[in-house]
């Protein structure tokens, strides 16, 4: 941010300031100081719960991040469990259909979907559902309808590699001793694959998941900027854009917390769910 070309004093003032007065603003909003000098202020503030004002809006930085979490974790979280609504049957579909028609299928047209980017999928979805067949609107966030195109975007996009790693985790379960033991007495297939085989598959999804969280607060950047989604990934482009350093370093601040903690719960849960990590952790010690 402090390297971008511009003087992020030129964002809130117009043409016929004077540089004079320019300075003095830079001065009242301590952009004359040195980087450090600015951001050791502002950590310092930061840990009081003082995150600053943005020189844009004018508005305290926690105050519109508060107002923008809750849309961006409504679409976030929509896009998350539609993903994994979608992902996890259809992953565990190709592990047992392995390298026939519909594995293939499944996981090449996954592929294609998550290559394609994010605003191009975007743009095609607002051209044809919106602007041709009219069958939703093309932006805003008051009403259920506005959260298709942008949900849809999100889910086509990731549930690709969702899918491939619940197929790959499948996979290794399905040779494990006890899924043997499970067919040896004589339990349905449907029943082994459901309460044995995706159950101790579900390991490495959950730590997908956890890691996903911090992303639901931040917000998708793209997509809520193409959809005019008022949520925090929108704010932390415009504020980029706009050179307004506290909001920027606020809402990066709150993803790397997020990151942290969920991390230490994902090792957390992962050891609960899964006792060989728990024993590799203690040694064989319980």
């Amino acid at each position: 941010m402090y390297m971008l070309p511009g003087d992020p004093v030129d964002m809130v003032v117009n043409d016929k300031v004077s540089p004079e007065r320019k300075a003095e603003i830079a001065h009242e909003l301590g952009y004359d100081q040195p980087f450090m000098t600015q951001f050791f202020n502002w950590s310092k503030n930061a840990l009081h719960g003082d995150f600053g004002t943005s020189v844009r809006y004018k508005n305290e930085v926690w105050d519109m991040m508060k107002a923008r979490i809750p849309y961006s974790l409504k679409l976030c979280g929509l896009s998350l469990v539609l993903e994994l609504i979608i992902a996890l049957p259809l992953g565990l579909l190709c592990a047992m259909k392995k390298d026939g028609f519909f594995d293939r299928f499944t996981v090449n047209f996954s592929l294609l979907l998550t290559a394609i980017p994010s605003f191009w999928l975007g743009a095609l979805m607002i051209i044809v559902l919106a602007v041709q067949l009219k069958l939703v609107p093309i932006s805003g966030y008051e009403h259920w309808q506005n959260y298709i195109m942008p949900v849809l975007t999100m889910t086509l996009g990731s549930v690709g590699g969702t899918l491939r790693i619940t197929k790959t985790e499948v996979l290794e379960v399905i040779n494990e001793k006890y899924v043997t033991t499970a067919y040896a007495k004589g339990l349905p297939k449907k029943t082994v694959m459901i309460k044995h085989v995706l159950r101790n598959s579900l390991i490495l999804v959950t730590n997908l998941v956890f890691m996903s969280i911090p992303w639901l607060i931040s917000g998708a950047v793209i997509t809520e900027r193409i959809f005019g989604f008022p949520g925090m990934g929108n704010l932390l482009l415009n504020s980029i854009i706009q050179q307004d350093i506290t909001v920027v370093q606020a809402v990066l601040l709150l993803i790397a917390i997020l990151t942290v903690i969920c991390n230490l719960l994902s090792d957390i849960l992962m050891g609960i769910l899964d006792p060989r990590i728990r024993l590799s952790l203690t040694g064989g010690d319980d």
